[in-house]
């Protein structure tokens, strides 16, 4: 599945199927993954961690971020980089701190230089997917802002790559474009699943 057009056809199909997910089984997801991520050694190890506010139907890491932070991990948001719109920043984050949409329509913090975080100071970043399969790829909004922020670093000098999904989201194979920047482990509200590399 490696040609656009398939891919944008599978894409549309996984997030009709996340959207669809009912209030009950999305706020069931997200204190599943609230309940068990944390204690993943992954996370347990990790002292800044960036995640991502949810939007079109993505796993919730909002109780999972309360979480982190009351046991002392610093939070980060990505945002929109103001000079290049191709890239993407990281800036410290408490939850319960006021937000404002960007120009995705997606939530964020004002940009405030003090409160950025280089991308080499993440010890985890949790990102959104449209799909996974078995061997780590993973199907994005088709924005390539992830790909193209870590895409210049090799997977030695990156944050470890968690993609947060819903069950529903997995399917058996994944063609990779040569830009996919392929994810460590995919956490659900089930289970988290690495990869090898």
């Amino acid at each position: 599945m490696s040609d656009p057009q398939t891919r944008q056809i599978l894409r549309q199909s996984l997030r009709q199927q996340r959207r669809q997910l009912s209030y009950e089984q999305q706020k069931h997801a997200a204190i599943g993954l609230a309940s068990h991520l944390p204690d993943h050694s992954l996370i347990h190890h990790a002292s800044q961690i960036a995640l991502y506010i949810a939007n079109d139907g993505e796993i919730d890491p909002h109780i999972l971020a309360e979480v982190l932070s009351a046991r002392g991990k610093q939070l980060a948001l990505p945002i929109m980089h103001p000079f290049n719109d191709e890239q993407l920043l990281f800036q410290r984050f408490r939850p319960g701190q006021q937000l404002m949409n960007n120009a995705l329509g997606i939530p964020e913090p004002e940009l405030s230089k003090p409160d950025l975080v280089p991308l080499q100071e993440l010890d985890v970043i949790l990102l959104p997917l449209v799909g996974f399969d078995p061997h780590g790829n993973r199907l994005g909004m088709g924005g390539g802002f992830y790909d193209r922020t870590l895409g210049g670093y090799t997977p030695a000098q990156r944050p470890t790559l968690i993609g947060l999904a819903h069950s529903c989201q997995q399917v058996e194979k994944l063609m990779a474009a040569e830009w996919d920047v392929p994810i460590d482990a995919v956490a659900t509200g089930e289970q988290l699943i690495r990869f090898d590399r």
